[in-house]
């Protein structure tokens, strides 16, 4: 299980709600170390005091602002923490935002919430619920690994997502930053219409498990061919600027192709449906013969168990009238016997 990385208190009113901080997100690029060009020399990075040339260790650095005339104010962690004390454990929520009134711009990374505890699971499900049901975001403040940082919370999929924001002074305003924007350029009713099918026939709903990064695939792909020896394709260039003449005919052209695309697209998803039905339907069958083979075990094993007790009843029958049938014979011997006595004795009264 993931460890937090942030335990705090969310605030709002009068209601403290504890939560976990875990973060939602990792980067899956290729790892690289540097080397000495033409050697297989490590390149290494060591902290080292400028004066004196030796290395130092991390926990004898502290922190220098400058303030000018080549003067610095040292603090080390304790004074920094010291600064706010208990905020480093406090995400107070200072106003509830539609959440479409938030512009993508200010997100910055995206962690996951959790209940601090199982007692208050209760309070942090009130929360996630309310937001869901008015459609709000939270808008708080935390200070996180000595900085503070502007957040969004907003409820997702049964759990609260906290978002980094940026302040409003860390965002670039485009018209200073950007010199070459057009201004209103008049453009052709065709035109419009045209880009407007090429857009209608590339829109689908989103599904994140359909892209990849292909890049690092590429990059992983030349460590393998270079690791074996093999030779190295190139990949394709970029495309060429569209020329502003030919627009209309790169638009249909596009148009035609995305629908083409599409149409190849569902052709092979339902290729791939009847695949899959055709799968279901001979595990299906494959199925059926089986349980039909064992049903067909279990009545001849019922039947071979019947003829058994038939068997074994018949031989006990059997056994029981011979048994009867000897009793009775001997009892007419013994009758029979003690008649024959009874009358010699009879007779040999008389006598």
């Amino acid at each position: 299980m993931a460890r937090s990385i942030w335990s705090g208190v969310i605030s709002f009113g009068l209601v403290s709600v504890p939560v976990r901080l875990y973060s939602a997100t990792h980067e899956h690029e290729v790892s690289f170390h540097q080397f000495e060009k033409g050697t297989s020399d490590r390149i290494r990075y060591r902290r080292v005091n400028e004066r004196t040339g030796k290395e130092v260790e991390f926990d004898d650095i502290v922190k220098g602002a400058d303030v000018g005339g080549g003067e610095y104010v040292m603090l080390d962690p304790d004074e920094l923490d010291a600064v706010a004390p208990g905020r480093s454990r406090s995400l107070e929520v200072h106003a509830f935002v539609g959440l479409d009134e938030i512009d993508p711009v200010f997100y910055q990374k995206s962690y996951y919430l959790a209940p601090g505890s199982d007692e208050t699971a209760k309070t942090y499900a009130l929360l996630r619920d309310a937001m869901a049901d008015a459609n709000r975001a939270a808008i708080g403040t935390l200070v996180m690994r000595n900085k503070e940082y502007l957040a969004a919370i907003r409820p997702q999929d049964g759990l609260l997502v906290l978002e980094t924001m940026y302040f409003a002074d860390e965002v670039r305003d485009p018209q200073d930053e950007l010199t070459n924007l057009p201004g209103k350029v008049k453009l052709r009713p065709q035109e419009l219409a045209m880009a407007g099918q090429l857009i209608d026939s590339m829109t689908t709903p989103w599904k994140p498990d359909e892209y990849r990064d292909t890049y690092t695939d590429r990059v992983k792909e030349l460590i393998d061919a270079k690791k074996e020896g093999a030779e190295v394709t190139l990949a394709e260039q970029a495309p060429e600027a569209t020329n502003v003449t030919d627009l209309m005919e790169v638009l249909r052209q596009s148009v035609e192709a995305a629908k083409s695309s599409r149409g190849a697209a569902k052709s092979s998803r339902g290729a791939a449906k009847k695949t899959a039905a055709k799968k279901t339907a001979a595990k299906k069958t494959t199925s059926k013969a089986a349980a039909k083979k064992t049903t067909a075990k279990k009545a001849s094993s019922a039947a071979k168990k019947t003829a058994a007790k038939k068997t074994t009843t018949a031989k006990k029958t059997t056994t029981a009238k011979k048994t009867t049938t000897a009793k009775k014979t001997t009892t007419a011997k013994k009758t029979t016997t003690a008649k024959k006595t009874g009358t010699a004795g009879k007779a040999k009264k008389a006598a």
